[in-house]
């Protein structure tokens, strides 16, 4: 693999943690143009959705930006514990 990396030098690997995966960025990426795009919208034909999607692909690289986490781990682990004994209560 070396060998093939040094004979081909526009192949750059990059190494990223796990907790930093490109996966999560697409996922959450594709959680947005669900939300903003998708949710709500009717399409009738394939040339219609084809199209909504172009447009608010187009608007979202207009005006991209990174993604930033606003909580803290302990935050979104407290909201999670209280969600769920919420919801394992009587009557769920």
């Amino acid at each position: 693999m070396q060998r093939w990396l040094l004979a081909h030098p526009r192949f750059v690997l990059h190494f990223t943690p796990t907790y930093s995966s490109w996966i999560n960025q697409v996922e959450r990426w594709l959680a947005e143009l669900q939300r903003r795009c998708l949710e709500r919208g009717v399409f009738c034909s394939l040339d219609e959705l084809t199209t909504a999607l172009e447009d608010w692909i187009k608007l979202w690289n207009e005006h991209a930006r990174p993604f930033k986490w606003t909580k803290t781990a302990d935050q979104i682990i407290d909201r999670i514990c209280r969600y769920c004994s919420r919801i394992s209560g009587p009557g769920h």
